[in-house]
């Protein structure tokens, strides 16, 4: 069976008993946000907005990397200032990207007029989604910087293993429930 240092349950348990709540690291927004984001708006957004979120969210990461002038522009300026611009120009073709495909054929293609979906197959969607826009924000994180986050959270979203993980299961999960079955 495969396991790693991040799974482990000794690893997990120091990891929750050096919470501090007082002074909140990167890695307790980050949790919490994965959570509270998979539980409260996979369920206000419903399967179908969400497997359009995630086309969105594929299409934008593909531009974001084959864009020349990103590469270009990271040369005269600092780490931190690229890592913001690719983060805004990623974020940017995103909500442009979702706006239109949402108002096109795409979403009828992918979904059943708006439709909610079961429970299940909504949070499984939403907890995919959350975990892949999460781990791609973190992949234009500056390696050098990334020692910020814990060991767990580099595990769970930025290692290579996890980033393919989190590229792989949305697709397998939208070829598995596809768009659901007509109201």
């Amino acid at each position: 069976m495969f396991q790693t240092a991040i799974f482990d349950q000794e690893t997990v348990m120091q990891a929750v008993n050096n919470v501090n709540w007082l002074q909140p690291t990167w890695d307790l927004f980050i949790i919490l946000f994965f959570v509270v984001a998979s539980l409260i708006y996979g369920i206000s957004l419903g399967r179908d907005r969400i497997i359009v979120i995630l086309v969105s969210i594929y299409m934008s990461l593909a531009i974001v990397n084959q864009i020349p002038f990103l590469s270009d522009f990271n040369a005269g300026i600092s780490v931190n200032d690229t890592f913001a611009l690719r983060v805004s120009v990623f974020l940017g073709i995103f909500i442009l990207l979702f706006f239109f495909l949402s108002h096109s054929a795409l979403m009828k293609a992918f979904g059943h007029n708006g439709n909610q979906g079961k429970l299940w197959q909504v949070m499984i969607f939403s907890f995919l989604h959350v975990g892949l826009l999460i781990s791609v924000t973190l992949s234009f994180f500056p390696a050098d910087l990334a020692n910020v986050l814990s060991p767990m959270t580099q595990g769970l979203f930025m290692s290579d293993i996890a980033q393919a993980v989190w590229v792989t299961l949305p697709v397998i999960a939208m070829a598995v429930f596809g768009a659901g079955e007509e109201k």
